[in-house]
């Protein structure tokens, strides 16, 4: 088949190495946002221009001209990996085959652009990813396959996604071309009251609260870390908060129950968290021993929500 990859960053670029690495289709054409001014180059454009791809960056895919651009590659399908730029119908439905995209949950749960950090963050035990059909409409198109992983009782962002699905998605992208190759990929309508919707996971999501239960604020930290971090307030300023574990005790929450070499444990609703890497505003992460040492953080100190 003839493809049109269309992704960013390092799992678009893995996506067309393991294309390229399996030899049975051709791509004609890789599709990647625009450079940013004094950025970096993006590994997808840097990877097919040393395969000699050609690479094209239109600022909107509403433009004539780029449809027009894009119906001479004559694709038999558009694979859109980590896609964030909206493609409209016209340009979707320029392939033979049309286009599929990859999302990060199981679809249609999770729909929007944090769909690793909101299952950890909301207690899900389960999560994984889907491609679908594209529309118009935010995640919704029919499924064409599906993989499920469990989240683990103390997994992080980068435990779910870069550990667990990324490397079984890159993997798929071989899968969904075998299943377009046979001539009848499947094609299973969502499940619409299933759906939920989740906006971007930023800062203003990510304070905690400490009056909270242990198990949510246990959750909100590990769904915030790497990023947006979770974060809290101590003398007026932000402290990101990073890599902890879950400690009995029960205690005033807020309050600081113990400083070790270890970390700061914390009290807060029904349990502890032992902090081990934070970051203080304006600074960098540092281990939680560290900081309390040059903050002088003593027992009985409390942090604010």
């Amino acid at each position: 088949m003839r493809l049109i990859v269309m992704g960013q960053q390092a799992f678009g670029k893995d996506c067309l190495a393991k294309i390229l690495e399996a030899g049975h289709d051709e791509v004609v054409a890789v599709y990647c946002e625009p450079d940013r001014d004094g950025g970096s180059v993006d590994p997808i454009k840097e990877f097919a221009l040393e395969n000699n791809i050609p690479v094209f960056q239109p600022p909107s895919f509403k433009e004539q001209a780029t449809l027009d651009e894009m119906k001479g590659h004559n694709a038999d399908l558009m694979i859109m990996a980590f896609v964030n730029i909206f493609v409209p119908e016209a340009a979707r439905d320029l392939p033979v085959h049309g286009s599929i995209c990859f999302h990060p949950s199981l679809l249609p749960l999770h729909r929007g652009p944090s769909a690793v950090n909101w299952p950890i963050i909301m207690g899900s035990t389960r999560s994984g990813y889907s491609w679908f059909y594209p529309t118009d409409g935010l995640d919704e198109g029919n499924i064409l396959l599906q993989w499920e992983c469990p989240i683990d009782p103390d997994d992080t962002v980068i435990n779910l996604y870069f550990k667990k699905i990324y490397p079984s998605a890159v993997d798929s992208v071989l899968e969904v071309c075998d299943l377009f190759r046979s001539g009848n990929p499947p094609a299973t309508e969502q499940d619409e009251s299933q759906a939920t919707y989740e906006r971007r996971c930023t800062k203003k999501h990510t304070q905690v609260d400490w009056y909270k239960p242990v198990a949510q604020v246990y959750n909100l930290i590990r769904g915030a870390n790497p990023a947006p971090g979770a974060w809290c307030l101590f003398n007026g300023s932000a402290l990101g908060l990073y890599d902890c574990v879950r400690v009995p005790g029960d205690g005033v929450a807020g309050r600081i129950i113990d400083i070790s070499d270890d970390g700061v444990c914390v009290q807060s609703v029904g349990g502890r968290l032992l902090l081990k890497r934070v970051k203080p505003e304006g600074a960098a992460k540092i281990s939680a021993s560290e900081w309390a040492a040059e903050a002088g953080l003593a027992v009985g100190d409390s942090l604010s929500s």
